[in-house]
């Protein structure tokens, strides 16, 4: 940056510590503020909109300086985090009393986007997740950690196409890689493109290094018991993690007590654009409202919304677990063993990110306060949890102890509306500790003290408008007017003198003073040795509360479950080992909950006969709702929540496809079309029989041809070699024939009716093809010009007059679609007609050689004559 031996010590000892944190904004603590230097506050004026001003000069030049007021970083640091920067606290650790020079300063912690604790800057509902990827051949092995909670997995990845689906799952704020950038070119365009990329020493990846960590850190052998001995990929993405985490944080993170390794197929595999496509937590736009989570999401706790959360994002194949939480629900759903649970649910605070903050010793008075007033519940939960016969409601009873001596101790402990933070001295209840209440007593004395001064020095003096005060800055003084400073006795010392009056200090004041002050110095010390030790206490009991708040967030879950099944009229999902969907009367949450009209619930049902469904119907007529509601049931299912359906047996499920709309990739030059087929091509290649698929409009984005060719290869595979559970919507008549051809392929249609060239959306599922695509008549709703509207009418007639009346592969019994049909033969003349009636009549092998040209030359002739 500079030359440092041109600089103060100050200076130097700042750009020493900026030297450790190059790629971070280093907040430098002088007195009450963090100031930042040179290129540092030259950004965060920038990003903060705050006041860019100079200290001294380096080169000749002034030094930028900008600098926050310490005591409220807090949202100036929640507004870095959401930019994706990283800042580094350096804190003042020496005694300025005692120190020759610059306060020893160090940095304390650094906070980045995957590394959050603070409460003020973590969204409650949702996960914050800091993730490592290690290389592993073709494959990846992947780790993440939630660093206010503790939970900490890993996993090994084949290649990057599961890669992508878990990035897409977790979401992670951060990506830790090494910094090798032929690594980071082998990783899929959108991870590299990730806002929250992390480049580390490679070095750091080496697998010896990474296994010490792990076992140094969970004292232990071996990494047999997480799972991930013989899995070098995941050990080097842990260790990697737990590195980093710790460096950040300047902490040995003891809440960090367990690593569990699982596999990407033990849930249903959703892969990333479907999870758009299905707009699970985040909407098509980004936001967060009008998304299923945003209907189910009846938590009382935020960690119970987050593990919702979770769940809905991770939906389960193991049936026995899914119905032991479908039972915990059946078992609850009255309106009053569910109102019972979320009353006694109600007190709880958000003990897992507490408790993260107790682990690192950065907990607030008003976090251990909410601790104590949710441990004071866990009996009456426990006991409205042993009630209950189902064998999910038994374990969590087991999981949920109680706390009875901890729970009186913070009782005791704290008064009832702590203050901020415990600098702020007045954390403790008077009783808890005696000598406190000794040193507290003396400043409580001290007012009775200063009246009965006041009284004493007016008589002494004479002068009755004498005042004793007292103020941070100047201490206790006694107050006098100047009118009436020639009555002060000998032994006043004037202190401070104002325009109207005069302040001093007298041998007695000045005992009382030093008396006082010290005792407030002296209880605010006990306060932070007495909150320490209290810390202290609770961390010995970490990992049972850890586990008790896990209860409790599940049990949370279940309950709002419960509560969303009987408000949102729900029932319970039959799942069956028989391959099958069949859901009767269906709906779509989110769909329904913002439609002032009633909703129209449809079947969806799928056997070995039903296995590719052709749907057609009119644009807005309900087909993507359709099929997404399919697809949104069988997730709700897996997730073990009750369903929006009369009935739903559903079978098992591997995998949930979704090709539905599609948009140019700009970053990657591929348009909408290569979007498109590169969507399809996954599917294809990834979809089993037992996967659920929807596919939208496959085709539409080239020539009309083309479209129509791959539209029907594609439906054919599907219905021939993949043989899932597909929905295919189609605005491709012709592709309805492949019910004819197939067994398994049905046609259902979205019905409308027509009247007076207007067209209402019936929004109902029938079985067959569509009668006609009600193009025109959309395009007219849509506000297209009439004048528009009548000339496409006339081409629409030209196109069919062109048509043929005979298709090649008609559908038997049903009405003519109205549509120009791109694979039927061209009209044949009446002489062509007769010429091939004449080819027809003839029996070849009667015929001499010479007879037979002969035929050939007059059938020639006759085509010629006539063309």
């Amino acid at each position: 940056m500079t030359d440092t031996a041109k600089h103060t010590p100050m200076m130097q000892q700042y750009l020493a510590v900026k030297a450790e944190y190059p790629q971070q904004l280093v907040f430098y603590r002088m007195g009450d503020f963090y100031e930042l230097f040179f290129d540092d506050a030259v950004k965060a004026s920038n990003l903060l909109d705050i006041t860019l001003t100079a200290r001294g000069k380096s080169g000749g030049e002034p030094i930028p300086m900008a600098g926050i007021p310490h005591h409220s970083a807090e949202g100036y640091l929640a507004k870095l985090v959401k930019l994706g920067e990283s800042v580094a606290i350096c804190e003042q650790i020496g005694d300025p009393a005692t120190t020759k020079g610059p306060v020893e300063r160090k940095v304390v912690r650094v906070i980045t986007p995957g590394t959050l604790v603070e409460e003020a800057l973590l969204d409650d509902k949702r996960d914050n997740l800091l993730a490592t990827i290690a290389p592993n051949g073709n494959g990846f092995g992947l780790a993440f950690l939630e660093v206010s909670s503790g939970r900490f997995e890993a996993t090994l990845l084949a290649d990057s196409e599961q890669l992508i689906s878990e990035i897409e799952r977790l979401r992670p704020v951060e990506i830790i890689l090494p910094d090798d950038a032929l690594f980071k070119q082998s990783l899929p365009e959108s991870v590299q493109n990730h806002p929250g990329l992390v480049n580390y020493p490679s070095w750091h990846f080496d697998a010896d290094s990474c296994r010490q960590r792990l076992t140094d850190h969970f004292n232990t052998q071996d990494l047999m018991a997480f799972g991930c001995e013989h899995f070098p990929p995941v050990i080097r993405a842990a260790g990697v993690i737990l590195h980093y985490a710790t460096a950040m944080l300047q902490n040995a993170l003891t809440h960090v007590n367990h690593l569990q390794t699982y596999q990407p197929d033990d849930a249903l595999v959703i892969d990333a654009n479907s999870r758009r496509n299905l707009e699970l937590d985040t909407n098509l736009s980004g936001g967060k409202e009008h998304t299923l989570f945003s209907i189910l999401d009846n938590a009382i706790t935020a960690m119970g919304s987050r593990l919702m959360n979770r769940w809905l994002n991770q939906p389960l194949r193991d049936q026995q677990l899914l119905n032991n939480r479908l039972d915990a629900i059946e078992s609850i759903l009255t309106e009053q063993s569910a109102a019972d649970f979320r009353k006694s649910l109600k007190p709880i605070g958000d003990l897992e990110r507490i408790l993260s903050r107790v682990s690192l010793y950065s907990a607030r008075p008003r976090d251990i306060f909410v601790l104590g007033r949710s441990l004071a519940q866990l009996p009456e939960l426990q006991t409205l949890l042993q009630n209950q016969q189902t064998e999910k409601w038994q374990q969590l009873a087991t999981r949920l102890a109680t706390y009875p001596q901890l729970t009186t101790q913070l009782s005791q402990a704290l008064v009832e509306n702590p203050p901020m933070m415990i600098r702020d001295g007045g954390v403790f209840a008077e009783g808890y500790d005696p000598e406190l209440d000794e040193l507290r007593n003396l400043k409580n004395e001290a007012g009775d003290y200063l009246l009965a001064l006041e009284a004493r020095e007016k008589d002494r003096t004479g002068i009755s408008t004498l005042k004793v005060g007292y103020n941070r800055v100047h201490g206790y003084y006694i107050e006098v007017s100047k009118l009436q400073s020639d009555k002060v006795p000998a032994d006043y010392v004037r202190r401070q003198t104002l325009k109207a009056q005069e302040r001093y200090i007298t041998p007695e004041l000045k005992t009382f003073e030093d008396k006082v002050l010290s005792a407030n110095e002296k209880a605010l010390a006990r306060e932070k040795l007495l909150y320490q030790a209290l810390l202290e206490t609770l961390n010995a009991q970490l990992s049972q509360l850890q586990a008790t708040a896990a209860a409790l967030a599940e049990t949370d879950v279940l309950v709002s479950l419960a509560q969303q099944a009987l408000t949102l009229n729900l029932t319970r999902p039959q799942l069956t080992t028989t391959p099958e969907i069949d859901i009767r009367q269906g709906r779509h949450l989110t769909v329904e909950a913002l439609s002032d009209q009633p909703f129209i619930a449809n079947d969806s049902c799928f056997s070995d006969q039903r296995r590719l469904q052709i749907i057609t119907g009119p644009n807005m007529g309900g087909k993507s709702t359709y099929m997404r509601q399919t697809a949104l049931i069988v997730l709700m299912a897996h997730m073990g929540s009750y369903v929006p359906a009369e009935t739903a047996q559903i079978g098992p499920i591997d995998r949930i496809f979704t090709r539905i709309g599609a948009s140019d990739d700009l970053t990657s030059g591929r348009s909408t079309f290569m979007v498109e087929m590169t969507e399809t091509a996954h599917i294809l290649h990834h979809a089993t029989p037992h996967s659920l698929i929807l596919m939208d409009e496959i085709g539409r984005g080239t020539s009309t041809f083309d479209g129509l060719a791959l539209a029907w290869a594609i439906a054919e595979q599907m219905a021939t070699h993949i043989q899932g559970y597909c929905l295919f919507a189609t605005h491709y008549f012709e592709l309805t024939a492949l019910a004819e051809q197939f067994k398994n392929t049905v046609n259902v249609h979205l019905s409308a009716l027509e009247h007076q060239d207007k067209i209402v959306f019936m929004h109902q599922v029938n079985e067959g093809p569509a009668s006609q695509s009600y193009g025109l008549q959309v395009a007219a709703l849509a506000g297209v010009p009439s004048n528009v509207i009548n000339a496409a009418k006339q081409h629409l007639q030209r196109l069919e007059n062109q048509s043929v009346s005979q298709q090649q592969t008609p559908a038997p019994e049903t009405k003519t679609v109205q549509q120009f049909d791109l694979f039927s033969a061209p009209a044949i003349t009446p002489s062509e007609q007769t010429c091939l009636q004449t080819l027809r009549d003839l029996s070849v092998d009667d015929l001499t050689p010479k007879q037979a040209l002969q035929t050939l030359y007059e059938l020639t002739d006759t085509l010629k004559a006539n063309s």
